[in-house]
């Protein structure tokens, strides 16, 4: 990516938002997603491998984005998260709608509560009020008229906008090369960064 072709998050990362890892990780990677997306869904098992070799080395910090014109169930699977971020199980909701993409309908959302052990009335009555989907849709206005986020998932590394492909390898060497103090336990070369992905690929596997 060229210099004129950078793009500097506006937004900074804050206590609003939904973060995983050590605030002092030396690398955040932040996703604007949607959980009825079907390439955000292709990301999701990519960035779980990722989060899982770095651990608390990377903070990962997922903003909604829900584009309700073309995902009519984003919009309530995304205040579906965040009432589950409300009892502090945003991460175990996330992956909830992440792996049952395709059945985002209300009963499904209950259902998913009730699997990660919520407390059923104040889901319900989150669900019901418009709180916390006001918020979410204030968020993704200021998404989109201050990022200029047109789509999902759109990525940002330290800050900066990152449009490679969204797969392990290239991933994990855009991070990386993003860690400009060195504190990252993987390779610095392209062919030890396969060598990791290949580990991982035969860990899936086991």
């Amino acid at each position: 990516m060229s210099t004129a072709e950078i793009v500097r998050l506006k937004n900074s990362v804050t206590e609003r938002d939904h973060a995983s890892g050590a605030a002092t990780a030396p690398v955040t990677l932040l996703e604007y997603g949607n959980f009825e997306c079907i390439d955000c869904g292709r990301a999701y098992p990519v960035i779980r491998q990722v989060r899982k070799v770095l651990g608390d080395n990377l903070r990962f910090v997922f903003r909604h984005f829900p584009m309700q014109q073309t995902h009519p169930h984003s919009l309530r699977a995304a205040t579906a998260a965040d009432a589950a971020a409300a009892q502090g199980k945003f991460w175990e909701m996330h992956d909830e709608l992440f792996t049952h993409q395709q059945h985002l309908e209300d009963q499904d959302l209950f259902l998913y509560a009730k699997r990660i052990h919520l407390d059923a009335e104040k889901f319900t009555l989150d669900m019901t009020e418009n709180t916390l989907a006001s918020k979410i849709e204030a968020d993704y206005n200021r998404s989109l008229f201050d990022e200029h986020i047109t789509g999902t998932p759109t990525f940002y590394i330290n800050g900066l906008r990152w449009t490679g492909a969204v797969e392990v390898a290239p991933l994990l060497a855009a991070i990386k090369a993003a860690d400009t103090e060195g504190r990252l336990p993987i390779p610095q070369s392209p062919s030890g960064i396969r060598a990791v992905f290949s580990r991982i690929r035969r860990r899936g596997k086991g």
